[in-house]
């Protein structure tokens, strides 16, 4: 096991010096600043920058003041997947800003591998947004990421062997996916052209995709979607898009662009301080690899506790329950608490609250109910699912984390310092997963404490 760096995330610029193999830039200036539309999403970006070997903070919402510390990339998670689509444009475009001040060379605009939104936004109107303001006619958009079996072939995008509309995403419910053909969910949120750069350019190298692109530009075509069904064709992808102004992605491209940057994968990149302290899941996703994740948490007898909808919008104090439940269990191991279900349960609790509303009322109980983790001494905790994600994270007032070693593709743990207001009045650092509601393997609540020790 490689001895762990000590510095937290506020580290100085001298701390990070001679640790690498290239020039360590200078505090304000950026290779990549990227823009992270939900907060899980944010942690799956900045987690395959970090193993293309870059150093990474993310960022909770934007910043108020300049970052004041060297590093490579910067990830601002915002909450905007969403938000309307007017909303989430200014969010993004405050972001910019923020990024451009920086000095960000080139900008990544994230969203998620499952390329889920609404029929008219976000990612559409965000992307062309950020295209008028960078004054840029052209950019690509893919949220292929192999890894974890979200592949593009002749624009459609799958999930393992089954079209995304296939997949369980069509019951989303908030952004459902019904259709798998890119080309055509991105052309109907957008006034530009969207073209394809299908996978047989991509398997004949950077070259070829470097004349396809010309050639889009040339037909006047202003997005385009990018086939990648294996890791290989992200790093060949990767040098083609040196330079552009703009990236749009799932995380996956992010594997390719640290050598654009002279930069190769280094351990130290991941190195976090020492964990301790007791251990919690905190789950709100109901994907289907979310509710896998939960039976095999209680299938292996570990203490679990599903809270209900219903009875928080009767005015029952839920997390006050929750709180006692789990104060006598946290010393003996990883507590779980959960509001995923089945697809059908979701909608039927939808049904009586309203989809919104519904959400919501979830979203802040669990919020307060990884806050009063935390209070009871919790330092390890690991929370499911975007929304959720955000909530949690800006309920307990982080706003800067230093990202460390994968679990899982697209989910790595975090260390962030806790405000004076969520630590008993003492600094203190909590370790820190934000897992999209897709990604990990049956066993991940367990696993990921194993990968942390």
């Amino acid at each position: 096991m490689t001895e762990r760096r000590t510095e937290p995330p506020q580290a100085s610029e001298s701390s990070l010096k001679g640790q690498r193999g290239h020039a360590v830039p200078s505090v304000g200036t950026l290779f990549l600043g990227c823009i992270a539309d939900d907060f899980t999403g944010a942690s799956d970006l900045a987690n395959n920058l970090v193993r293309s070997g870059m150093r990474v903070v993310q960022t909770i919402g934007v910043p108020s003041g300049p970052l004041g510390v060297a590093v490579d990339a910067v990830v601002v998670a915002l909450k905007s997947r969403t938000n309307p689509p007017a909303e989430a444009v200014a969010q993004s475009l405050e972001a910019l800003a923020w990024l451009q001040a920086q000095g960000a060379q080139q900008i990544y605009f994230k969203y998620c591998s499952t390329f889920d939104s609404t029929e008219h936004g976000n990612i559409g109107p965000v992307t062309e947004a950020l295209m008028d303001a960078l004054g840029t006619d052209f950019t690509i958009a893919t949220p292929a990421f192999p890894d974890n079996n979200r592949t593009v072939f002749k624009g459609y995008l799958f999930a393992g062997d089954t079209l995304l509309s296939e997949s369980g995403m069509q019951n989303h419910p908030l952004t459902p996916m019904t259709d798998a053909n890119l080309v055509r969910v991105l052309q109907a949120q957008t006034r530009r052209v969207v073209g394809l750069i299908d996978y047989a350019v991509v398997a004949s190298g950077t070259d070829a995709v470097r004349e396809r692109i010309a050639q889009l530009k040339t037909a006047g075509v202003g997005m385009a979607i990018v086939d990648a069904i294996t890791n290989a064709d992200l790093m060949r992808l990767g040098p083609a898009l040196k330079g552009m102004p703009l990236v749009t992605a799932g995380s996956g491209v992010a594997l390719g662009l640290g050598q654009n940057f002279g930069i190769a994968p280094s351990v130290e990149a991941s190195q976090l301080p020492q964990a301790s302290g007791l251990k919690a899941v905190v789950s709100g996703s109901c994907s289907v690899a979310t509710n896998r994740q939960v039976r095999a948490f209680i299938a292996a007898g570990l203490p679990a506790l599903a809270i209900d909808p219903l009875r928080m919008a009767s005015g029952v104090d839920v997390a006050a329950e929750v709180l006692a439940w789990a104060g006598p269990l946290l010393q003996n191991g990883p507590v779980l608490v959960y509001s995923s279900d089945e697809s059908a349960a979701v909608k039927a609790v939808q049904q009586q609250l309203g989809a919104a509303a519904a959400g919501a009322l979830v979203e802040r109980t669990l919020a307060a109910i990884a806050c009063g983790l935390v209070g009871l001494g919790v330092r390890q905790l690991v929370v499911a699912g975007g929304e959720t994600a955000g909530a949690c994270v800006q309920a307990l007032g982080i706003m800067q984390m230093q990202i460390g070693p994968q679990i899982a593709p697209g989910v790595p743990w975090c260390f962030a310092l806790l405000p004076l207001s969520a630590s008993a009045g003492a600094a203190q650092g909590l370790h820190l997963t934000l897992k999209s509601g897709n990604f990990g393997a049956d066993d991940f609540f367990t696993q990921a404490f194993t990968v942390l020790a």
